[in-house]
C-alpha cells in the first residue's frame, strides 16, 4: 500500500489553523500529526508543504456540467477536472439535462458516465416532476444526495407546479428537498412590465428586476411553509436576497437538527448589480445576481452560520449563447476552478476567516448531505486534499479548463491558488498538470 506524506503544512481543519504533517495510507488519511519538524511517518513519497496551508478538499453541491445533451458546452469529464484543478474535490450534479434525471434510468446512466469519466467524487440529484414520484421511490437514497424541485422556470424544462405533486413530495419523501425558489408568476408579472417598457428583450441591468428580491422571496417562503407543515427536510439554493435570510433557522442550531437549511453562491457573495453595466450577461444567473445591499447581507449570514454552506452553481454556457439582453441570453456561468481561491480572497479581505470558509465549503456540506468519511481532515476518512500557495495570478482564458473557454473572473488578480489537489489519497491535479489516470468515487450518504 502506497504512503504518501505531506509534511511542514498550515493545517485548516474544523476551526483551527496549525502546522502539522498528514500520513496518507492508500486512499485514506492514516495519522496526522500536530507540529513543526520532521513528521515521524516513513513513505514513499514526501511533500514538503512549508509555506503551504493543507485544507480539505471543496464538496460543492450544486454543479450542472451539462451531460448529458449539453456537451458542446460542457461534460463530467473536463467540468469535474477543472474542480479538480479549483480545489473541489466532490460535486453534486443537478438534473436539468437532456433527457431530465427524472428516472432510474437516467440517474444510473449519469453514475456509470461519471465513474468512467470523473476525476473528481460524484453525485446526482434526481429531478421531481408534477408525475414522477413513483419513480424517485424506486432510486437509493444511501446514492443521492435529496431531490431538487425547480419551483422556477431556469434552464431545462423540470417546472413543477402542481400543487398536489408538491404536498406529495413534501409529505411522503424521506429525502432531503432541494429547491430553485422564484415565483414563477412574479416573474411573468416582472416580465409583462418591462417588456411593455422596453421592448421584448430588455436591457441586462433588468435582470435583477425582472427575477426580483419578491420573486425569491415569494417562493422560499411558500417552500418554507410547505416543510414545516409536512416535516420535509429543505435545503434552499442560491440564496441571494436579504429578505429571505428571515425565513432561516437560527445560526446557533446545529446543523444536523436544522430542518431548514441554506446554499449561498459565490458570484452572490462577490458581485452586485452594480455590475452589470461592466461584465453583463457574464453574471446573468437565477437567481439574478441583487444589489450590494443584498451581498453585504449574505456575506454576514454566511459568517454568522445563518447559511450554511458555500458552493457554486457552476452553469457553463458557451459565449454565443450569453449574447442578448436579459430575457433573450442564458442564465449561468462557470465558476468551480476558482471557487476556493475565491472564497480565499474574500478571507483575505477579513471577510470570512480561512477557518470559516474551509467550515462552509468542507466542514457542513458534509455534515448537510450526511457523507460518509468526507470532508473534514481525520483519520479513516478518506485522503480528499487540497494545498493552498500564496501565490498572486491572473486569471486568463488561456488557463481555463472549462470547456464554454471563458470566466466571470477572467482579469482578476487572486492572491492565492491550488498547488495539489488529492482525490482518494491520489495526486489528481498537480501545480497546473491534470493526472488523467484518476478517477472519483461515488458519495455515500448516511440514512
Amino acid at each position: 500500500m502506497k504512503r504518501t506524506i505531506i509534511c511542514n503544512a498550515t493545517i485548516i481543519n474544523e476551526g483551527r489553523s496549525f502546522p502539522g504533517s498528514v500520513l496518507i495510507e492508500g486512499d485514506i488519511i492514516a495519522a496526522i500529526h500536530e507540529g513543526e519538524g520532521p513528521a515521524p511517518f516513513d513513505g514513499e513519497l514526501r511533500i514538503d508543504a512549508a509555506g503551504l496551508f493543507l485544507i480539505p478538499g471543496a464538496i460543492d453541491d450544486q454543479v450542472h456540467f451539462r451531460e448529458p445533451g449539453h456537451t458542446h458546452k460542457g461534460d463530467i469529464a473536463g467540468e469535474a477536472a477543472a474542480a479538480v484543478a479549483g480545489g473541489v474535490t466532490s460535486f453534486m450534479d443537478m438534473p436539468n439535462t437532456v433527457p431530465p434525471t427524472t428516472t432510474v434510468e437516467a440517474l444510473e446512466w449519469k453514475f456509470r458516465r461519471a465513474a468512467e469519466t470523473s476525476p473528481a467524487n460524484f453525485s446526482f440529484f434526481p429531478g421531481g416532476t408534477n408525475d414522477n414520484f413513483g419513480e424517485l421511490l424506486l432510486m437509493d437514497p444511501g446514492r443521492i444526495p435529496g431531490l431538487k424541485l425547480f419551483l422556477g422556470t431556469s434552464t431545462g424544462n423540470l417546472l413543477i407546479d402542481d400543487r398536489r405533486a408538491l404536498e406529495r413530495i413534501f409529505g411522503e419523501s424521506n429525502l432531503l428537498i432541494a429547491v430553485h425558489a422564484e415565483k414563477e408568476d412574479v416573474i411573468r408579472r416582472n416580465i409583462a412590465v418591462y417588456t411593455e417598457k422596453y421592448g421584448p428583450d430588455p436591457d441586462m441591468r433588468f435582470h435583477p428586476a425582472i427575477r426580483s428580491a419578491e420573486a425569491c422571496y415569494a417562493c422560499s417562503a411558500e417552500a418554507v411553509e410547505l416543510a414545516l407543515r409536512l416535516g420535509a427536510r429543505l435545503h434552499i439554493l442560491h440564496i441571494s436576497t436579504a429578505r429571505e435570510l428571515d425565513l432561516l433557522e437560527d445560526e446557533r442550531k446545529a446543523l444536523r437538527e436544522k430542518q431548514i437549511t441554506s446554499e449561498v453562491c459565490l458570484h452572490h457573495l462577490w458581485f452586485s448589480d452594480e455590475d452589470y453595466a461592466r461584465l453583463g450577461s457574464r453574471i446573468k444567473w437565477n437567481p439574478a445576481v441583487k444589489t450590494a445591499a443584498d451581498r453585504e447581507a449574505l456575506r454576514r449570514g454566511l459568517a454568522s452560520g445563518l447559511i450554511d454552506i458555500a458552493a457554486t452553481d457552476h452553469a457553463p454556457h458557451l459565449l454565443s449563447e450569453k449574447e442578448g439582453g436579459c430575457l433573450r441570453a442564458a442564465s449561468g456561468g462557470p465558476m468551480v476552478q476558482h471557487s476556493v481561491a475565491g472564497m480565499w480572497e474574500l478571507a483575505e479581505k477579513q471577510i470570512f476567516s480561512r477557518e470559516r470558509v474551509v467550515e462552509v465549503m468542507s466542514h457542513r456540506p458534509a455534515d448537510l448531505f450526511r457523507i460518509r468519511r468526507r470532508g473534514y481532515i481525520r483519520e479513516g476518512y478518506y485522503a480528499d486534499l487540497v494545498l493552498l500557495e500564496k501565490a498572486r495570478h491572473s486569471v486568463s482564458a488561456d488557463r481555463l479548463l472549462y470547456k464554454c473557454g471563458w470566466s466571470p473572473f477572467e482579469g482578476l488578480s487572486l492572491e492565492y491558488g491550488v498547488r495539489q489537489t488529492f482525490v482518494n489519497g491520489e495526486i489528481a491535479y498537480d501545480n497546473g498538470s491534470l493526472n488523467p489516470a484518476v478517477r472519483g468515487r461515488e458519495l455515500e450518504f448516511e440514512r
